[in-house]
């Protein structure tokens, strides 16, 4: 989809439809769509059809205008970024449902910030833009192009800055939410690692992609040996997808980003319950949402070096799977008594977290859908974060706040810590029934001394359940963000 900005006449603007973000009392710019679509805002405001409350949509079919269907957009009571960009989302989809093939969006609704208001509109866009790409007939959306109007012109350069961030962060989310939703025996830890490879092989310009596949031969060489007894009991063969992005000077330390991907997850020896079990296709999004963040600095071509550390693998019950007992030592030489094999994700976790020592990071950051408990904590809106330093929380959580894509610290206390005590290991792998999240980030955090991290708990927002069941890209926004302010 092409993203243009504009400060042309409205009247010299030719699109299929126009958005209008407005409130019940007209700002000027809608006045002038006002006065060229013959006065049919003030009409609807007029019989009731049209209040102007945050996301209220109208649909206007006007044959007789210069603009055949204007979309009202209500913006009265919007207040924060995670309210526009929810009311943005809405207006896209509706517009969707058309066969609208350009679109001339009206800016106005982030006054002080023409360049967020641009980025959130792209965003959105391309989002709302995913289907489902594979047992799925429905048509795919007209939309052809979006150019974003200002009357200013000054307003113009930042615009155009917001619509090449946001498209860019659509696109990694929708990479993101293809990968999430193919089903388990189609996205295997060897296609991830496809994926990978495809990444890296975009032509750029200013800056390069490699990537780099361990197998199980190469992670026994390295004493992985805590990532590899999850894999024990699947016969899909395990992956350690390493994607480097370099985009400045190669003595600049790299941000590392690690996802956990679980391709499936059955519980392994601690088998889940039956019911809901399909959805633990979505137990690696934190992968595909590393995948989504390289595909975004593929376009983007940020100044800055970036490492995706990916392990893949399923967790599956068979003769040689790990039993709820066992020892294993981990690449660090700490050993863990797996009192649950269940809980895998920090088992892969902890041994690429090791490695990504070698990269000698500025700032290591983990994704992972590894706890339930946070979404007891959290629900669906807001994924949990924990760190070993206090500023780079701060930073992750003004990142969520600015991309809409909001995070909630937990603690990483030392009383929490002590749950993880076991009399035949140097740690357990869970720490009892309470405060399970952070228990799983104490245990994470047992790995990440030598450098400043962060884990990202993203099991209640990687995908939704019910009739609208699927991945949501997320927190693609949020990392996108955190690296663009890394950038600067």
């Amino acid at each position: 989809m092409k993203f243009t900005a504009s400060c042309a006449e409205l009247s010299d603007l030719k699109a299929d439809s126009l958005i209008l973000p407005t409130g019940s009392e007209l700002s000027n710019s809608a006045k002038v769509v006002n006065k060229l679509t013959l006065n049919s805002i003030d009409s609807a405001i007029e019989n009731g059809e049209f209040k102007g409350k945050s996301g209220q949509v109208l649909a206007l079919n006007l044959p007789q205008s210069p603009f055949k269907r204007v979309i009202l957009l209500g913006t009265d009571g919007l207040s924060n970024q995670r309210q526009i960009k929810k009311a943005v989302m809405t207006a896209c989809q509706a517009l969707n449902k058309t066969n609208a093939k350009t679109v001339l969006w009206v800016g106005g609704l982030l006054t002080d910030n023409i360049e967020a208001e641009a980025s959130i509109v792209a965003q959105s866009s391309n989002a709302s833009l995913y289907n489902y790409k594979k047992h799925n007939a429905k048509k795919s959306p007209n939309l052809e192009s979006l150019t974003f109007w200002n009357a200013e012109q000054s307003a113009i350069q930042s615009a155009d800055t917001g619509l090449k961030f946001g498209a860019a962060v659509g696109e990694g989310m929708n990479v993101a939410k293809q990968l999430g939703n193919l089903p388990a025996n189609i996205c295997t830890p060897s296609y991830l690692a496809e994926q990978a490879i495809k990444i890296a092989k975009t032509k750029l310009d200013k800056a390069s992609i490699t990537t780099e596949i361990l197998d199980r031969a190469d992670m026994q060489k390295l004493k992985m040996d805590s990532l590899l007894s999850v894999a024990e009991g699947s016969d899909e063969p395990p992956k350690l997808i390493v994607i480097n992005y370099q985009g400045t000077d190669a003595n600049t330390k790299p941000v590392v980003l690690v996802g956990k991907a679980v391709t499936f997850d059955s519980g392994g020896i601690s088998l889940k319950p039956g019911r809901g079990m399909d959805e633990m296709k979505y137990d690696m999004c934190g992968g595909a949402s590393v995948l989504g963040v390289m595909n975004a600095l593929a376009q983007l071509q940020l100044p800055i070096n970036v490492v995706g550390i990916i392990p893949a693998t399923e967790n599956m019950p068979n003769g040689r799977a790990t039993k709820p007992g066992d020892v294993v030592t981990s690449m660090s030489g700490q050993t863990i008594e797996i009192l649950n094999t269940d809980a895998e994700g920090r088992l892969i976790l902890c041994d690429s977290l090791t490695y990504a020592a070698k990269f000698e990071p500025d700032t290591v950051i983990d994704i992972a859908t590894l706890t339930g408990a946070v979404i007891s904590a959290l629900g669906k809106v807001a994924s949990g974060v924990l760190s070993n330093d206090q500023q780079l929380a701060n930073d992750l959580i003004e990142s969520g706040t600015q991309s809409a894509d909001p995070v909630w610290q937990l603690p990483l206390w030392e009383e929490y810590d002590e749950l993880l005590k076991s009399n035949f290991a140097d740690m357990a792998n869970i720490g009892g029934p309470q405060a399970g999240t952070i228990t799983a980030g104490c245990f994470l955090a047992r790995y990440t001394k030598d450098y400043k991290w962060a884990h990202l708990d993203v099991a209640g927002t990687a995908w939704v359940s019910g009739g609208n069941k699927g991945a949501t890209g997320r927190p693609v926004p949020l990392l996108m963000e955190y690296l663009r302010q890394k950038a600067k």
